[in-house]
């Protein structure tokens, strides 16, 4: 996937969505974050990972980055390029890259910080990568999103 230049004012829109996450955030008891809670929420997002690759992966199934990366999954089964779920990475047949994994990376981070609560705050952060305060942080032009020269300006 080719990156195309982003909208204009897309920064500013970013930037914002990161302050609306930061917000909410603040909302989420504290032993909900960062804690064994979350930990073990990360783990099973990682077993429900583990177990939707295997069972849709017709492709090459290696640890990579600190990831499961399961390549040749049908694109119904994942989103956009990829899905990371704990610290799976499910895909299609295409070899990922180094930077896609360093994206997929701060994914895995997410989970381990926000546990089973990040299906449901990747939702509320909606589908747009350009204001998903997720995609944000893990980086729009390692993801693919935006290209690397945009993200310098």
């Amino acid at each position: 996937m080719t990156p195309t230049m982003p909208p204009e004012g897309w920064r500013e829109r970013a930037d914002t969505a990161l302050s609306r996450g930061a917000a909410i955030d603040r909302r989420i008891p504290r032993v909900l974050l960062d804690s064994p809670l979350s930990r073990l929420g990360a783990r099973a997002g990682t077993v429900f990972g583990f177990v939707w690759g295997s069972l849709w992966s017709t492709g090459r199934v290696e640890r990579r980055g600190g990831l499961w990366v399961f390549r040749g999954m049908p694109g119904w089964a994942f989103g956009r390029g990829g899905v990371c779920v704990g610290s799976c990475f499910l895909t299609g047949d295409r070899d990922p890259s180094e930077r896609i994994l360093v994206h997929e990376a701060v994914h895995a981070r997410q989970w381990r910080r926000y546990g089973l609560l990040m299906p449901v705050l990747y939702l509320i952060a909606g589908r747009d990568p350009l204001r998903n305060r997720f995609e944000i942080e893990a980086g729009l032009a390692d993801g693919n999103y935006i290209p690397r020269r945009a993200e310098r300006s």
